[in-house]
């Protein structure tokens, strides 16, 4: 069944099975799965189905799905992209990775051990052919949600089978990249194969995927101008090197660029099972095992030529009569060996009467995830995080008293494990064991009850108070230098409440008023608070008060809905006191910190349009104003006044979509992100080099055609005017991808 709505407000009410006859306070769409997002509460959810996704996006990842919806901006640098694909969201930028949640099929794929580009989500472990939908919630409106949820909740719905099906897809991408002294190509194939069934009472799917992706340098080894020693006489000069690359840094101080480095190669093996069971005609028991691997190598190239026209990659060299020393780091490659493992477990009802229940539980574990690098001479660092990982706990109620209230309640508890063991290899490449270097650990648990009431006051006005409670616990926090011995952090244990509300009008047959408002408490994570140094047998170089970031986000909208398409807009506005931040804390060191307040206002206009102008043509576009703003900081006082680091002022998308017949589908994207920041007091204006953030206007292409119901074929461009862009490291450029697909 189809309903002519876009996936804008609510994707799915209740079974997400019926259209209504009128515009109401959400908004159903597409059957098929329905969102776990609570779509009862009048408030903003956008959304995308599969089909859609594949049919108008180059997607080689799960998070290319989120391209074009409203405010949304995932830092992907490069496909396959598994440590700094960060979600940004409305008031957050792409170094705050902890102020989202993504879920898929109801399982926590967000790393909360810690916050920012090492902490992403684990998007790998979904494949862009398993999804069935994705939806996103924006903002803290739903009790249901830890106060991570305070940018957005993303939740994946992948497929399940009512019958047998089998899919098959080859794809392929090509970049040229030019950068400096680079000027690359770099190449990427994807294969993927799904099989699933349903014989009775079992429903099963199989999902086996690999990409081998060659994504471009990602960072540059560097001098500043005024390291530069001029050699006295009698001293060294230094070897002459030529190819060096003047620039100027995000400061705008002028340095050398001396080579690229962090150039990637990911080879990434995913494989899911999921079953499902009706153990009566409204009680099912489902399982999600997921497994992933990664192999990586990161390589590095000079630009530095001696007179002989040899490569230069340590030593005392002369760049313009100056002096400069090269360290091991500057040219150092990389190496990994990650393999990880995802369990779901959830037993649900979904009867037709007054109450409805399930027990949920997930567990994510590092069983195997090690990190190398070089430190000269053939040594090396040998990271191990194994051991680290996730688990969640939660039974859930609902109870329907009539048409007038929905109660949603439950019980919910959340364990995270952080584990880093640093060792002295002889081999980096290939050495175990070795001498102890520094050991981290550290646990958070969050247990929490929640209740809130969707409360229908009459046939135009709807209502929902929640209210949400959160015990949060961080323990067995240790650190430990060289000497090896473990020194304890103090235990913390904090509660909060969270309450909710939000209200929704039905102004007539087609327009519809909402505000809520919401409270976040976002807690730290391991990694931020377990943190420090080691001096005289003591943890120096910590802030053992760290406090929760605590926010009140707020939303009012006004949305028209007819058969052809809707169009919406919304005032946002978010206050937050004691941000986590990375801030000096002494001349040299720099720790996490709570930025004092920070404060976010904008607003956000949507709309989707269906047969525009002619049968076929699809329009939908966003533009989002946000001005977010540093209000109070005795950390820092120099970042009072000014911008949120990677919060753009605007930012807007827009993607048309033309069906010729049954057989051709034609698509055009936009993406535009304005000027932003990557520190605290703006003191990085130059965003067009390497660490700097950059404004940006990119356009895709996607062409696609279906021979016949089993087979179709595309071929794409992401990035068609080649924009040179940044934050921090390269986006990729120019992209060129293909692929073709099989569905019995």
């Amino acid at each position: 069944m189809k309903c002519q709505y876009k996936p804008l407000a609510a994707m799915l009410a209740a079974m997400g099975l019926a259209c209504p006859a009128q515009a109401d306070h959400v908004v159903t769409i597409n059957g098929g799965r329905p969102t776990s997002l609570p779509t009862q509460i009048p408030t903003t959810i956008e959304g995308i189905t599969g089909a859609q996704v594949e049919d108008r996006i180059n997607a080689f990842d799960s998070e290319d799905a989120l391209k074009y919806l409203p405010s949304l901006n995932v830092r992907k640098r490069f496909i396959g992209d598994y440590d700094h694909a960060v979600l940004a969201s409305r008031a957050s930028g792409t170094g705050n990775s902890a102020r989202s949640l993504v879920y898929a099929d109801g399982i926590l794929l967000s790393n909360l051990l810690g916050n920012g580009a090492s902490y992403t989500p684990r998007w790998g472990l979904v494949t862009p052919e398993e999804i069935e939908r994705v939806d996103v919630l924006y903002g803290p409106f739903s009790a249901a949600y830890a106060g991570n949820s305070v940018g957005a909740v993303v939740d994946f719905q992948t497929r399940m089978p009512s019958k047998l099906e089998a899919h098959a897809k080859l794809s392929w991408v090509s970049q040229d990249f030019e950068q400096y002294g680079t000027d690359s190509r770099h190449a990427g194939r994807q294969y993927s194969a799904s099989l699933g069934n349903r014989t009775g009472a079992l429903a099963w799917w199989l999902n086996l995927s690999r990409l081998d992706s060659d994504g471009q340098p990602i960072a540059f080894a560097n001098k500043l101008l005024s390291a530069g020693v001029a050699p006295k006489p009698g001293e060294p000069a230094g070897v002459a090197v030529t190819g060096a690359v003047g620039d100027r840094n995000p400061a705008g101080k002028d340095w050398y660029i001396l080579g690229s480095t962090g150039q990637v190669n990911t080879v990434q093996d995913h494989a899911k099972l999921k079953l499902a069971y009706d153990l009566s005609p409204t009680l099912r028991a489902s399982y999600t095992l997921g497994w992933w691997q990664n192999d990586v190598v990161r390589s590095a190239e000079s630009y530095l030529r001696d007179g002989a026209g040899n490569a230069v990659t340590s030593g005392a060299i002369n760049i313009g009569g100056k002096r400069f020393t090269l360290l091991p780091s500057d040219f150092a490659g990389a190496r990994a060996d990650l393999e990880h493992l995802m369990h779901g477990l959830s037993l649900k009802t979904h009867g037709r009467g007054s109450f409805n229940w399930e027990i949920a539980g997930s567990a994510y574990d590092y069983s195997r995830d090690l990190a190398r690098v070089p430190t000269g001479g053939g040594q090396g660092n040998l990271t191990d995080m194994g051991g680290s990982g996730w688990n969640t706990l939660a039974l859930r109620g609902s109870w329907r008293a009539g048409t007038v209230h929905q109660v949603e309640f439950g019980v919910q508890r959340e364990n995270a494990r952080l584990r880093t063991h640093v060792t002295s290899v002889a081999d980096w490449i290939a050495g175990a064991g070795g001498k102890h270097v520094s050991t981290f650990n550290g646990n958070t648990r969050l247990e929490s009850l929640y209740a809130q009431d969707t409360w229908r006051l009459s046939p135009d006005w709807k209502a929902t108070l929640g209210l949400r409670q959160e015990t949060w616990r961080a323990y067995g926090g240790q650190i430990s230098a060289a000497t090896g011995n473990l020194l304890p952090f103090t235990e913390r244990r904090e509660q909060a409440w969270s309450p909710k509300a939000a209200l929704a009008w039905r102004a007539g047959e087609t327009w519809s008023l909402k505000a809520s408002i919401g409270r976040a408490v976002r807690n730290p994570t391991a990694a931020e608070l377990f943190q420090g140094s080691i001096v005289d047998d003591r943890i120096v170089n910590t802030d053992p008060n760290l406090g929760a970031e605590k926010s009140w986000t707020s939303e009012m909208t006004a949305e028209r809905m007819t058969a052809q398409g809707s169009v919406r807009a919304t005032l946002f506005g978010e206050a937050t006191r004691d941000a986590l931040y990375s801030q000096p804390l002494t001349a040299t060191v720099n720790t996490v910190q709570n930025v004092g307040k920070i404060r976010t206002r904008g607003l956000e206009l949507s709309q989707q349009a269906d047969d525009v102008l002619t049968p076929g043509l699809t329009l939908q576009s966003s533009l989002t104003y946000a001005d977010s703003e540093i209000v109070s900081n005795d950390a820092m006082p120099s970042s009072v006044g000014k911008r949120q680091p990677r919060v753009p002022k605007r930012r807007a998308n827009a993607l048309a979509s033309y069906h010729v017949g049954q057989h051709w589908t034609g698509t055009i994207g936009v993406r535009y992100s304005g000027k932003q920041f990557g520190t605290l007091d703006n003191g990085d204006p130059n965003g067009a080099t390497y660490m700097g953030v950059s404004d940006y206007l990119v356009a895709d292409v996607r062409l696609r055609y279906r021979f016949n119901r089993q087979w179709t074929a595309s071929v794409g461009i992401d990035n068609l005017n080649g924009e040179k862009y940044w934050a921090f490291h390269p986006y990729a450029q120019r992209t060129f991808s293909a692929d073709i697909k099989f569905d019995l």
